[in-house]
């Protein structure tokens, strides 16, 4: 299948690790000209001496002002826009009973999960309404439909990212632009390792994926292969939520 991304301008953010970083070396690999954004400028440029070419643009998610130039920078860089990508997360507290979260924890969390994408849309929607194909990719979780103990904070956003994913594909159908999601469960990143305790997850007992297996969906969805699919999630999870519960 060839996915028609050679030449098209993408902006990623949380592109310096995990899923992110996945995502902007498989867009490179089609093809695509890439401008990543992540908070964490070295790592932004160790990715850009990888991949020649790459647009490292150094920036926190959650700061309007600074995503308002992040985005501007890599659009005039690129020559414009046509898939915004929205990885940047963060898991929050883990394991922590509800009466025990902070609020400034619940609130980094939520500011990071759903205000983070949601000013990445913003900031583009003026360069992505002059692409023909313009298409968004949101980061959700199977979280947004199934909850983990511990995880309030997380489980909450992810939910509101699957909901921000609808909302905004009603609100941009007339600009022609497609909103997507994926939904992936446990990926192997540098976060999750850290969240649970572990150097790798050889040897335990549940299946988890590769950065580079959601990076392959994010992939599918951004590109015109997929210009009938909008509103929509993407739920990888190895068939999870299809599973009854009847015990049989």
């Amino acid at each position: 299948m060839h996915l028609d991304l050679t030449g098209v301008p993408v902006i990623i953010t949380g592109a310096a690790s995990g899923i992110g970083r996945a995502c902007a070396v498989a867009f490179v690999a089609e093809g695509a000209m890439v401008a990543a954004i992540d908070r964490d400028a070295a790592a932004l440029a160790g990715l850009a001496a990888e991949l020649p070419g790459l647009v490292a643009v150094p920036a926190d998610v959650t700061d309007e002002t600074a995503m308002a130039a992040a985005v501007a920078h890599a659009a005039g860089e690129l020559g414009g826009l046509a898939v915004a990508i929205a990885c940047a997360g963060t898991s929050g507290p883990f394991g922590t009973a509800v009466d025990e979260i902070s609020l400034a924890d619940w609130n980094r969390v939520l500011a990071v999960n759903v205000t983070g994408q949601f000013l990445l849309v913003k900031h583009a929607l003026p360069y992505l309404r002059r692409s023909s194909a313009a298409s968004i990719v949101l980061m959700g979780s199977d979280s947004g439909f199934v909850a983990a103990p511990g995880m309030l904070p997380y489980n909450a956003s992810k939910g509101a990212v699957v909901q921000l994913t609808r909302a905004l594909s009603v609100d941009l159908a007339a600009d022609g632009i497609r909103v997507t999601c994926v939904c992936p469960s446990i990926v192997d990143t540098p976060m999750a390792r850290a969240d649970l305790g572990l150097d790798s997850f050889a040897g335990v007992g549940y299946p988890v994926q590769s950065a580079e297996d959601v990076a392959r969906s994010v992939l599918f969805l951004a590109s015109p292969a997929t210009r009938t699919v909008n509103g929509t999630t993407l739920v990888s999870d190895f068939g999870y939520l299809a599973r009854s519960s009847f015990p049989a």
